[in-house]
């Protein structure tokens, strides 16, 4: 299972120990929903979840 970022809710993969965006070793295996952003500037559901890099993302993360 991969995990997600606490912190910006990437979602990485489950050997990865750090988010590639914020640096981070705040991971964890529990999130739910997913979305994929592909054109993050056009993207009204980006904006929403406030996302500014495309890429795999949880919508939860506990």
């Amino acid at each position: 299972m991969a995990k997600a970022c606490r912190r910006c809710h990437l979602i990485v993969d489950k050997n990865s120990n750090m988010c590639p965006i914020c640096n981070t070793q705040d991971l964890s295996n529990e999130y739910t929903g997913e979305v994929f952003i592909i054109d993050n500037e056009n993207s009204d559901v980006a904006k929403k979840i406030k996302i500014g890099k495309k890429g795999h993302y949880a919508l939860r993360v506990r």
